[in-house]
């Protein structure tokens, strides 16, 4: 909206605000505006969140540590979603239609653990919607998500080829278009582009749900995951530097940076009340809406590969569950103390605060690395 205004209206009558024109401006702008309105706004969040005594369940079987936390004000990640929807809208170029499919990832995937919160507290007892309804409401997204990149593909405004690191030249099809010369093999293509989609979005929408377990260690890692798909997303939207790094450059995508500014602003912003001992906490609101607004991005500039580096940390914690069930079942062992893998380490005797800077510190070296690669090709 500033920028229809103060650029594409006013610009031409006052020329100092050609700065507007520049990505890298309004992305440090809506940085900064996502980290003050979340400061500002944090206050009477949690004010209201106590008045209507919002506050989260703790479950049983969890480390008896945190039975203490029960009651601290919860859902705060409608206070992210916002602090990242209202600098987007404002500085990002409203005309490019990445930046709508981000926003709807991030507010769908929002809208689904607001639902998902709303359920626990009616039902008081950390057990919201079934797992079966919100696998369901994920993939539909997901879906949706889909089809506006298959009508963007028809009209050449999106690539399916995949970056992969190290490599310039090696870019697989997600459609798979060797299949594409057969029509009896049209469903297969599509299935598995779908399905693709899926893994991505939905695996990093609930890798961010599993790691926000202990105070300020699933924001902080959002921090250093956004500020690295933000360099990315700029890169892999500027002509010069994608055809210098060997990137399928997708143009418009340089807008995105402005989203992932704000999820980095917001996060945080948001850390300032989340930390070790928190304020408030994020609930499935916020960070089903990160890992969503994370994967959808990463699909949209075509870098999922590398998203397995960006949210490091995410991935492990993820996996450290689907090991953690998979022996128990077929073994009838565990292979942790605990899982995620974060209660593990609890388990094991570390301080809180000791496991969530190790964390950060494993989610910033693998960030980094992640980064290293665009130019080790």
């Amino acid at each position: 909206m500033l920028y229809w205004l103060l650029f594409e209206r006013l610009y031409p009558h006052f020329s100092p605000l050609r700065v507007f024109s520049y990505v890298t401006f309004r992305t440090a702008a809506a940085t900064l505006l996502a980290l003050f309105l979340c400061i500002a706004l944090g206050p009477w969040l949690i004010r209201r969140l106590r008045e209507y005594q919002i506050g989260q369940y703790i479950r049983e079987e969890g480390p008896q540590s945190h039975q203490k936390k029960a009651g601290t004000p919860t859902m705060g990640g409608v206070l992210i979603v916002v602090s990242i929807v209202v600098p987007t809208l404002l500085l990002a170029n409203l005309h490019n239609q990445y930046v709508w499919i981000a926003l709807f990832g991030l507010v769908s995937y929002g809208a689904i653990g607001f639902w998902d919160d709303a359920s626990k507290l009616q039902q008081h007892r950390n057990l919201g919607l079934t797992g079966r309804r919100k696998f369901t409401l994920q993939c539909l997204v997901a879906f949706l998500i889909g089809v506006a990149l298959l009508a963007l593909h028809a009209h050449g405004a999106y690539s399916t080829a995949m970056n992969v690191p190290f490599f310039k030249s090696f870019k697989p099809e997600m459609l798979v278009r060797a299949w594409l010369g057969n029509p009896l093999t049209y469903p297969l293509a599509f299935v598995f582009f779908f399905a693709f989609l899926v893994l991505v979005i939905v695996g990093s929408s609930n890798a961010v749900n599993l790691t926000d377990g202990l105070d300020g260690l699933a924001i902080g890692l959002m921090i250093v995951a956004a500020a690295a798909m933000t360099v990315l997303t700029y890169v892999s939207g500027h002509a010069a530097f994608a055809n210098y790094l060997g990137l399928a450059r997708l143009p418009g995508a340089a807008e995105l940076s402005i989203f992932c500014g704000s999820m980095m602003g917001a996060s945080i912003g948001f850390l300032y009340y989340n930390a070790h001992p928190a304020d408030i906490f994020m609930g499935d609101v916020g960070s089903l809406a990160l890992g969503g607004g994370l994967g959808v991005v990463a699909v949209l500039i075509k870098q999922e590969i590398l998203l397995l580096a960006v949210g490091g940390v995410f991935v492990i914690e993820a996996l450290s569950v689907i090991l953690q069930v998979a022996s128990f079942k077929l073994r009838g062992k565990r292979i942790f103390k605990m899982a995620p893998l974060h209660h593990h380490f609890e388990a094991l005797g570390w301080q809180e605060s000791k496991i969530i800077v190790r964390f950060w510190i494993a989610g910033l070296v693998m960030a980094l690395s992640a980064l290293t690669t665009l130019k080790l090709r």
